[in-house]
């Protein structure tokens, strides 16, 4: 099994693919224009169950220094342009991905 991520930041969609089949797709919200989401690949570095603070469930950094992708404290942000370039989820959407991927997956971010 090879499961990577796909984050388009114009659709607000991250795709996790086993290879080239499509798992499964999540609503996310992404960063504003001046604080946008970094276009690039990337990797998961870290896991952290309850990082506190507006994080949610959970946390899973990326490759690229203070950037991850992150549960919130706010639901209503889902969908929109409004982080400060981290990738925000469903609390239990994040859950749900984090047991899925491992150290090491990749993540490709693009418009």
């Amino acid at each position: 099994m090879t499961l990577w991520i796909d984050i388009s930041t114009r659709k607000h969609r991250l795709k996790l693919y086993d290879g080239h089949r499509l798992i499964k797709i999540y609503p996310i919200a992404v960063g504003r224009m001046v604080t946008s989401t970094p276009s690039g690949a990337y990797q998961v570095i870290d896991k952290q169950s309850n990082p506190g603070g507006p994080f949610g469930a959970f946390w899973m950094g990326l490759s690229k220094p203070d950037y991850g992708i992150h549960g919130t404290n706010n639901p209503a942000s889902i969908g929109k342009s409004v982080s400060h370039g981290c990738i925000r989820m469903h609390n239990k959407d994040v859950l749900e991905l984090a047991s899925m991927v491992s150290i090491g997956t990749t993540v490709r971010i693009r418009k």
